[in-house]
């Protein structure tokens, strides 16, 4: 645990300019600040300016003397809890003494002051404050962990209510498929219960992937497999993917990509997931017959990558946490059509992997939104290779040989 680094102050009052500087050479240690005052008027201003650790004031000054400053120090929330040492150079008897502990002095110094009991009395009160910030530091970290763990509690809990319910409606097609498949007659409609029971297979399959793939990035136990490959490669694979996606969402898709080869140092499965996936949530969150647009291009030793499309975006204020892991926008969580929420948190993870970095751009509901990942260039040295756009809108003339990794 660190120490709390800003100084800590003490409160010297006197009327004697003297008797202040004698006050500060005596006390004077590192991390401590003297704030000076010739009077009860100076030093309530002090002290709405600044957190004391101690007030050292002197009994005998005209106006308001130190009991007064005292009683005004008592009455007040903020300064109520500073202990007061008296130091007075009047007599000690009893009847004073009774009168400064009434107005809440700890302790009275007589004058001449004996250098080496006030110093030590001093530093008593400068460890104290600085434990006590030590403490507060430590149980506002321990707020923000609770809170932290709250939080990631409840996510839990959300993301197996979730977990259950998207198991729980394949089960029921299967339970249902093989209850009427079991009936003695033939059907007529036996391929169409049969097409519906394999699409509900394909995804408890991608059901079980998103879980596999939430331990790895728990465990930290996601491993590349990097080597030389063109970025087109990647990104028809990715495409070639996500099509169904968007075919079946009625979306118009456009893809413009590079005129030259731009070429990486990665994991061809990997990267190609990280597109499919943005392209993926880009189907989902676009209502039906949207835009959505994909565009790669090389830019000072990065292969930049962007996902946008015209859906119903992400609020700013979830715009920081959205690559959490379960996160998800409690209004798109019926735009979905499935999923546990762990997509975006697994192309964190992977672009990290590469070196590179993922960014979300979106000026609120119903606006789009924009994803940008960047990955290094193999060997940064095809920085000055060229920038230029195929503006064409490529996918519109993409047949299936097109997208075939052979061709590239």
């Amino acid at each position: 645990m660190k120490s709390p680094t800003k100084p800590v102050h003490f409160l010297l009052v006197d009327d004697l300019e003297e008797n202040l500087l004698s006050l500060e050479a005596l006390l004077k240690r590192d991390g401590l600040t003297m704030l000076k005052a010739r009077s009860g008027d100076e030093a309530l201003e002090l002290l709405l300016q600044h957190e004391v650790a101690l007030a050292l004031l002197d009994v005998q000054m005209p106006g308001m003397d130190g009991f007064a400053l005292a009683e005004f120090m008592r009455g007040s929330e903020r300064t109520r809890h500073i202990p007061i040492i008296f130091v007075t150079a009047g007599s000690g008897d009893i009847q004073r003494r009774f009168r400064g502990y009434e107005a809440g002095a700890v302790d009275f110094i007589q004058k001449p002051i004996e250098a080496d009991i006030l110093r030590s009395k001093a530093n008593v009160f400068f460890d104290l404050y600085q434990q006590r910030k030590q403490i507060a530091v430590q149980r506002d970290e321990l707020k923000a962990v609770s809170e932290a763990l709250r939080e990631a509690d409840r996510r839990k809990d959300e993301f197996l209510a979730m977990l259950g319910h998207e198991l729980r409606n394949p089960i029921t097609v299967f339970s249902l498929g093989v209850e009427l498949l079991k009936q003695p007659r033939e059907r007529d409609d036996a391929e169409a219960i049969r097409s519906r029971m394999e699409r509900q297979v394909f995804h408890l399959l991608r059901l079980v992937d998103d879980l596999l793939d939430i331990a790895r990035i728990s465990g930290g136990k996601i491993s590349l497999r990097k080597e030389r490959v063109e970025l087109k490669k990647i990104l028809h694979s990715a495409i070639e993917s996500s099509r169904p996606n968007l075919d079946a969402a009625g979306h118009s898709f456009t893809a413009h990509l590079p005129h030259e080869p731009v070429w990486l140092e990665a994991d061809h499965t990997r990267l190609a997931q990280v597109v499919a996936n943005l392209l993926n949530n880009a189907a989902k969150y676009t209502p039906r017959g949207g835009t959505v647009t994909l565009v790669a291009r090389s830019h000072s030793g990065f292969a930049e990558i962007e996902v946008k499309d015209d859906g119903i975006g992400i609020p700013p204020d979830m715009q920081a946490g959205i690559f959490e892991i379960f996160s998800q926008v409690a209004e798109h969580r019926t735009q979905s059509a499935g999923g546990l929420g762990v997509g975006l948190a697994l192309v964190q993870q992977l672009v990290a992997l590469h070196d590179g970095s993922v960014e979300v751009e979106s000026e609120g509901r119903g606006r789009g939104s924009t994803f940008v990942v960047k990955i290094p260039l193999e060997g940064r040295l095809a920085a000055s290779s060229s920038d230029n756009v195929d503006t064409t809108p490529a996918l519109d003339h993409i047949d299936a040989a097109a997208v075939d990794s052979s061709r590239d």
